[in-house]
């Protein structure tokens, strides 16, 4: 089948709209998953052993599951149990809760990476732990973590095609109505990946300048 320049061009407003969802749904799971991360890397580290082995339990369930099978459950599963979510809110915390378990020990990594001579000059400062945690350790701890954020981010918008599964309307899930409907294959995935390509590519771009920017 041959590739149609002019049909490759009247589809892309409705693949655009389809990157639009993606972006949207990286973007607030993205935020989500960094969040979950940080609260379990915290958890790992504390005193209270229930909440150690909670978190273990968190991280080796998510981690050793895949990703389709856990939105299949959020999705289809809670409902019988009366917990029914809109499927973007089903994405969004399926990516977050996913990728929460391995930028957890991206935090964890980074934090026991931080020199034991910052908590000590905290500790004769007097600083109190919220203090310690803001100004000294996080941000000391996060400079190392950018290029590994970088990787997660670019990997969590490639995973994206699974939430067709759960019908969010995002790009695979347009190319691939534009597929069906009009028996052309070449042009809707051929667009779509130069999509992808237009997304990763600059973003991966500007967490290497972030790192730079980090070392200066």
């Amino acid at each position: 089948m041959n590739f149609d320049y002019a049909f490759a061009w009247s589809i892309v407003p409705d693949l655009l709209a389809g990157l639009v969802v993606t972006v949207q749904v990286v973007v607030l799971g993205f935020l989500l998953a960094v969040l979950v991360g940080l609260l379990l890397a915290l958890a790992q580290r504390t005193r209270f052993a229930a909440v150690r082995r909670l978190s273990a339990a968190y991280l080796s369930f998510f981690r050793n599951t895949p990703l389709m099978v856990q939105l299949y459950v959020l999705f289809f599963a809670f409902p019988s149990a009366g917990i029914t979510l809109p499927a973007i809110t089903t994405g969004v915390i399926g990516l977050g809760l996913y990728y929460g378990a391995y930028i957890a020990e991206a935090f964890r990594g980074a934090i026991d990476g931080v020199p034991a001579g910052q908590w000590e000059a905290a500790c004769a400062l007097d600083f109190d732990a919220a203090t310690t945690w803001q100004r000294i350790i996080l941000p000391q701890a996060l400079k190392p973590m950018l290029p590994v954020l970088g990787n997660y981010l670019i990997g969590m918008f490639k995973e994206t095609p699974l939430l067709a599964v759960i019908t969010i309307p995002e790009l695979f899930q347009a190319a691939k109505q534009i597929a069906g409907m009009t028996y052309r294959y070449n042009e809707p995935y051929t667009v779509m990946a130069l999509m992808f390509l237009a997304i990763s590519i600059p973003t991966s771009l500007l967490f290497k300048y972030f790192e730079r920017r980090s070392h200066v």
